[in-house]
This record gives C-alpha cells, structure tokens and sequence, in this order.
C-alpha cells in the first residue's frame, strides 16, 4: 500500500461526503489519504433505467477495476450500491457507523404521500421501494427517477413527478434532511440490504488498515443482511424487488426480508430473531423459500 492511502470513489456529491468521512477517520488515526474520483459508466449515461445498464453493480466493478490495477488502494461505497456477492479477491473491509436506513418521502409543497391523488406520479429507481409502494398506494403511477440528490430535486420542481422517494440517510448527510417531508417506518418500507451504511472495499490482501475504522454492530448488520441474500447465489439481480434489514436489542438479533414481484401483487415478509447471527440468517432463507420466494426471483 503507497505512504497515502489512495481512496477511490464515485464523483457525485454524495459519494465524495463519504469518501471524505473516510479520510477524516484515517487521519484520526495518523494515516495520510488522498480521494481520486471517477466517472463511471453508470454516471454517465442518466438517460436510461439503472438496471438496462448493468444495475448498480457498475458503480462498484470500475472502482475494483481501479483497485486491482494498483490506481487506489481502497474504495468507498454505498453498501446497498455494492452487490451480494463480489470477486475472491475483494473484501468489504470496514463498515462506518450506520446512518439512518429509513427511506424518506419528498414533497416540494409537504404533502404527504396517503394525500396523493390516484394517477399521482412518484419517482423511485429501486424495484423493492415500486413493489413495496403498490401494495401500500396501489392508485399511484410509480415512475423510475435517475441521478444524484440534486438532480432528482430538480425533477420535482420542474414538475416531472409529483413526489419521490429517497434514502434518509443522503439526504441528511448532503444537510438537506430539511427537505423530507416524512419518513416511511421499516414496517411499512422495509430498507435495502446495506442501507445507511458505507462500505470500504480492498484487495483481499490488504484490509488492516479499512478495518480499523469498522463499526462492530454496523459490521454484524453487514453480514446479517448481505448474509440472507447470498443464500441465493447469483439468482438475483438488479431486477430483484428484495429487502432485508437487520437491528439489534440486547443480544438479539432480528432480521426482516422482503421479497416480492417486480410488476405483480405477490410478496412476502419474513421475520426470525435468534442470538447467533448465522442461525438467523439461515432460518430466514429457508422460510423465504418455504413461501416462494424462488417464483418471485426475477433472473435474465
């Protein structure tokens, strides 16, 4: 690893915040970082769906691209950015200490979203916020909405949708939390797989230095909830209307699983709670396969 620690990231204004968090924690710990931006290929071509171009999946393999060309030493992510399972020779290194994993609602005028009309437009990119919204507002036109947070804002103001949906913890974090209108529950909207967290990702032969900034409870919620969607291997994909999410009180572990169908009415809710994290994971899985989850995986 070079004397400064090169950190590889996104350009967008929300990457470059953690990516800057990042490297004030380093330096807490006396070590020297330097930030390197890139532009990916899921940046630049914001005209068309996320998933038409590879998924999120694409913001992160540049960036291992980068890692295993020498050019940074570690990368930061979103961790609902990065997929399931990646390569043997990367490791999600350190967990920062997990934001808000709630999503929000944004209405320019603070209207909530249960006052909305039928045929009112919201915009969301993510498949399991479009299959958890139908069954809670299923008279709303759900409509995908691409780019970073002020762009998505523009949107609404220039009257594309009438509302969005976003993750709580960017708005708050680009100090625009004055912007949300409301916030949905995890019981009515459960969050993405990683939600609130940023991950640092190395070479698997480098990971001390990521790891001394890891959050151990941020860590264990990682590998609960990344666990349960690893148990089905490459079947999912960017299309996968899915969800998990993990919390913690006094020992006990409780995980929630959401999957349901991209453009259907079929979902399924699944909780288990238990005190060894591997044992819940696995007792997860096997109920979201006893109630069919594998018809609701979508493949390509």
């Amino acid at each position: 690893m070079s004397a400064t620690i090169r950190i590889g990231t996104r350009g967008s204004q929300l990457a470059l915040w953690q990516a800057n968090e990042v490297s004030k924690q380093l330096a807490e710990r006396g070590y020297q970082a330097a930030i390197i931006p890139f532009k990916t290929t899921a940046d630049k071509r914001q005209d068309v769906p996320l998933a038409a171009i590879g998924g999120k999946g694409l913001w992160v393999k540049e960036l291992e691209e980068a890692l295993l060309r020498g050019e940074i030493d570690i990368a930061v992510h979103s961790l609902k950015d990065v997929p399931s399972i990646i390569g043997d020779e990367f490791a999600l290194s350190g967990f920062l200490e997990r934001a808000d994993p709630r999503d929000a609602w944004v209405h320019l005028n603070g209207t909530s979203i249960a006052s909305l009309p039928p045929g009112a437009v919201v915009g969301t990119s993510a498949p399991r916020r479009r299959a958890q919204l139908r069954a809670m507002y299923p008279h709303l036109r759900i409509d995908d909405i691409r780019g970073n947070v002020d762009t998505r804002i523009n949107k609404l103001r220039a009257g594309l949708y009438d509302g969005a949906i976003l993750a709580a913890a960017g708005l708050t974090r680009l100090g625009r939390a004055s912007e949300i209108t409301s916030y949905f529950s995890t019981d009515e909207m459960l969050p993405a797989c990683g939600q609130g967290i940023v991950a640092i990702e190395t070479l698997s032969s480098a990971r001390s230095i990521a790891g001394s900034l890891s959050h151990a409870p941020t860590a264990l919620a990682a590998h609960c909830e990344r666990g349960v969607l690893q148990k089905f291997g490459t079947l999912l994909d960017c299309y996968s209307a899915c969800a998990v999410h993990a919390t913690f009180d006094d020992g006990v572990i409780t995980i929630r699983a959401f999957f349901g169908e991209l453009e259907g009415d079929r979902s399924i809710r699944v909780t288990r709670s238990g005190r060894d994290a591997d044992a819940v994971i696995d007792d997860v899985y096997r109920e979201l396969v006893d109630q069919g989850a594998m018809n609701l995986v979508v493949t390509t």
